[in-house]
């Protein structure tokens, strides 16, 4: 738990030094997400950051909170994203910070098998933490886009990946079909020239190339075209298509850039 404390902790830290030198205006700049601007990425955080510390100190509140949302249709991230534009940006700051801030002091001290409830499935307490550095990866590129910030890649891109390749089977759910019993092997080049792998090694399906570019497409921000990844096989093809890493309704995608 301190490896992927320290893990959200270094990616929190590089969003939070982009935005602490945004403007106003640019606090309410346009994102490549459709409808949302910069606050929009952060408070969709911080909120989450709150729900997550919730579920795993509280879960009766959470379990209540969750009623409440199913009782509305499920969860709207759209609605919750109009909830707060009101905040400024140094308000969306620092409830940036004090969210980030609990749910990591917390989650250090959680075994990391420990279960908590989401609003799928429940989870560890290991997982639902790297969920979160997947999500602070994936809202952070949004935000990087928007303002022309860069995103260097680290090591941190394995949890993202993780993530991604373990929501095969929830990326079909997601649309209404079924999955196919193939396997698929990802292998991906890390930022320091390694290799991680997933799936067997003599599956004919695969996707291969760099980490940063599956994880990009994995968490829909880019769109397979704008990414040099090698797909072969119909099911990898089809996954490549549908996948993502986010839990919720199925993803739009993003169009390609050129």
């Amino acid at each position: 738990m301190d490896a992927l404390a320290d893990d959200l902790r270094a990616e929190s830290a590089e969003l939070r030094a982009v935005l602490a030198a945004l403007t106003e205006e640019q606090w309410r700049q346009e994102t490549p997400a459709e409808g949302w601007t910069v606050a929009d990425q952060v408070s969709h955080l911080a909120y989450f950051d709150d729900v997550a510390l919730r579920s795993a100190t509280d879960p009766e509140a959470f379990a209540a909170e969750k009623d409440a949302m199913d009782a509305e249709g499920g969860v709207s991230p759209d609605t919750i994203a109009a909830r707060f534009r009101d905040l400024s940006g140094a308000e969306m700051l620092t409830w940036f910070d004090e969210a980030r801030t609990g749910l990591i002091d917390a989650f250090r001290e959680l075994d990391p098998k420990t279960r908590v409830p989401w609003f799928g499935p429940a989870m560890s307490a290991a997982s639902s933490l790297t969920a979160r550095i997947m999500e602070t990866w994936a809202h952070a590129q949004d935000v990087y886009d928007a303002v022309g910030a860069p995103h260097p890649p680290s090591d941190r891109l394995r949890h993202v990946a993780h993530i991604g390749v373990g929501a095969r089977a929830f990326s079909y759910a997601a649309h209404g079909l079924a999955m196919p019993e193939v396997p698929v092997r990802v292998e991906l080049v890390a930022p320091d020239g390694s290799t991680w792998t997933w799936g067997p090694e003599d599956a004919a399906d695969r996707i291969t190339g760099p980490a940063e570019d599956f994880a990009l497409l994995i968490t829909q921000r880019r769109h397979r075209d704008d990414l040099s990844l090698t797909v072969e096989g119909d099911a990898a093809t089809e996954w490549a298509r549908i996948g993502q890493a986010f839990a919720g309704e199925a993803g739009t995608g993003r169009k390609p850039l050129s």
